[in-house]
């Protein structure tokens, strides 16, 4: 993926890593839409942030994907980039169903099938392009868990293998499949987050995601340093040592 010259949509960027990253990207000459749930956001995004284009979306539900995504390609037919970035987060006890089950499936919903349908409505557009990118967010957590979040970390390991494989499928397209893996970032994904002393604070986090863009642009996997240790675990033969660094 090249830094500049794109035009980019990010669903769930209406805060956090979605919204700094379309802000980082507006700078370097991207046409940015945002999208998200919330009308109110949205208009205080557009009023403060002018140029930054938005659409209403709500990526857990199919019919407000589809509409969106007819809209984006409407108005933006030049849409060369997709960014999956909406995604939840919770803390789960799964020792009674009734304490987990709403929220796994609920995680389920946005984190697996959001990106799924987003692909899916962007996918053949793409492929009439000379260049696209598709960038699915996993998490760190995709490769070590987190004891406290188990829906949340197999829906990123979902969006890891589906990267992986996707990437296979469309090498006989111009269509590029990108996997960010954020580490913990201070954001306001779970409750106290945004205050943990242990997350990387958001604008570093940017600033090294934008780099490795600019001087990698064939890279598949953004992979900031903070995230290698949870990361290659496996594979450098200290994966219970993290797994137990992680949850201690």
């Amino acid at each position: 993926m090249d830094i500049t010259g794109n035009t980019v949509f990010i669903p769930g960027a209406t805060s956090g890593i979605g919204l700094a990253l379309a802000l980082a990207l507006r700078e370097r000459g991207n046409t940015v839409v945002v999208g998200g749930r919330r009308t109110e956001l949205l208009e205080q995004i557009a009023a403060e942030h002018p140029g930054v284009e938005t659409v209403r979306i709500d990526t857990a539900d199919p019919a407000s994907i589809e509409a969106a995504a007819k809209d984006v390609i409407a108005r933006f037919p030049s849409i060369n980039v997709l960014i999956t970035m909406a995604g939840v987060m919770r803390a789960e006890d799964w020792h009674r169903p009734e304490s987990f089950l709403d929220s796994a499936e609920g995680i389920v919903t946005t984190n697996v099938l959001g990106p799924v349908r987003l692909i899916a409505a962007f996918v053949e557009h793409f492929q009439t392009l000379p260049d696209a990118t598709i960038m699915t967010v996993s998490s760190g957590l995709a490769f070590t868990p987190l004891k406290i979040t188990p829906s949340y970390n197999a829906s990123k390991a979902f969006v890891h293998m589906l990267s992986e494989t996707l990437r296979l499928q469309l090498a006989d397209t111009a269509v590029k499949v990108v996997e960010l893996e954020p580490p913990a970032v201070r954001t306001d994904l779970m409750p106290g987050h945004a205050e943990n002393e242990h997350a990387m604070p958001l604008d570093e986090y940017i600033a090294e995601v934008v780099g490795i863009i600019e001087t990698q642009p064939d890279v598949r996997e953004i992979q900031v340093e903070r995230v290698k240790f949870l990361r290659y675990g496996e594979a450098r033969g200290d994966y219970d040592q993290v797994v137990a660094a992680l949850n201690g």
